[in-house]
């Protein structure tokens, strides 16, 4: 579906990305940050991804600007359970009556009873910035609660969304492949990449290696198995559409091998944190550099400050849970 005549113009804060898909800027930390999906067909609805509580008005909104009911929306879809992809999910609910929300196994009981999230992210942040950036985060009743399995397929008014598991970012990962628009809703799984990096080389790509289930391995299987069908384009929650997926592809696994390198040589000492923060710093400033960006570095750092202190301790627990035969 590349155009729906009964569809009407989105608000400022969500582009259309054809094929009855919008992005929907969640405004979490900072525009082009944080996106949601909205994917329309023949008048029904499904979000891929929620972001924050606070997203509540912006997706509601993306709704009534485009003329549906809340009462269209099918599905709601959490690409896995962090809370910047899922912590407004509770709240989505509670607004859209007829919506089931579709989520990963391992992550269904964090939906309905969300106290280990927000009790992990309190120990990151701290609630002065929970309350700020991430508000109250609600349950979802579990009658409403349905789990995806590898290779599932659901159906958005005859429109095929194709589920797999994708560990790597998080074992409560899965992606949604999209065969109208030959697309995978990818979440974290083939990286962030936001567009103030763009330059004439194209898109730059990050792992996201944040707390606590990064798997290098189980990672790289994961995007072998989103390259396999040829995909046009990936739906990222960090940010928006990016073409060109085989040379991406390269270029965050590249990215993927030079920071298990560095965790590698920087496993241990009382000062790893910020050895290892100070590292990647020094990796994406180079690999940014040799792309064609022309930022300075206080603008690189200011950029991707939340991502390096979260992949700092996401590598940190890594190193700590390797079996002691990976060295």
């Amino acid at each position: 579906m590349d155009d729906d005549p009964r569809l009407t113009r989105p608000p400022p804060f969500a582009e259309d990305l054809g094929h009855g898909i919008f992005a929907v800027d969640t405004g979490f930390q900072r525009a082009g940050f944080d996106a949601a999906y909205l994917i329309v067909e023949q008048g029904r609805a499904a979000f891929v991804d929620t972001g924050t509580n606070l997203a509540l008005p912006r997706l509601l909104g993306t709704l009534e600007a485009l003329g549906l009911a809340r009462e269209a929306v099918d599905w709601v879809i959490p690409t896995h359970v962090h809370l910047d992809h899922a912590g407004g999910a509770g709240a989505l609910m509670r607004a859209l009556p007829h919506a089931r929300l579709l989520v990963h196994p391992r992550g269904a009981r964090h939906m309905v009873d969300p106290s280990a999230l927000v009790q992990g992210a309190l120990a990151i942040y701290g609630q002065q910035e929970m309350d700020r950036s991430y508000g109250e985060v609600l349950p979802v009743d579990p009658a409403r609660v349905d789990t995806s399995s590898d290779g599932m397929t659901l159906r958005l008014a005859g429109r095929e969304l194709l589920l797999i598991d994708t560990p790597g970012h998080a074992r409560h990962h899965h992606c949604i492949w999209d065969a109208a628009s030959r697309g995978w809703f990818a979440g974290d799984t083939f990286g962030v990449s936001y567009r103030e990096f763009d330059t004439a080389r194209g898109p730059w790509m990050l792992p996201p290696t944040t707390p606590v289930q990064f798997d290098p391995v189980a990672w790289r299987i994961s995007i072998a198995r989103l390259l396999a069908k040829a995909p046009r384009a990936m739906y990222l929650t960090h940010f928006g559409r990016v073409t060109g997926v085989p040379a991406l592809a390269e270029q965050l696994l590249a990215m993927l091998d030079r920071m298990v390198e560095i965790g590698q040589n920087e496993s241990a000492g009382a000062d790893r944190h910020q050895r290892l923060k100070s590292a990647l710093s020094a990796l994406v400033r180079q690999e940014l550099r040799a792309h064609g960006c022309t930022l300075d570095a206080a603008r690189i750092d200011a950029l991707l400050s939340l991502d390096l202190e979260l992949n700092a301790q996401g590598i940190a627990v890594w190193l700590d849970r390797r079996p002691a035969t990976q060295g």
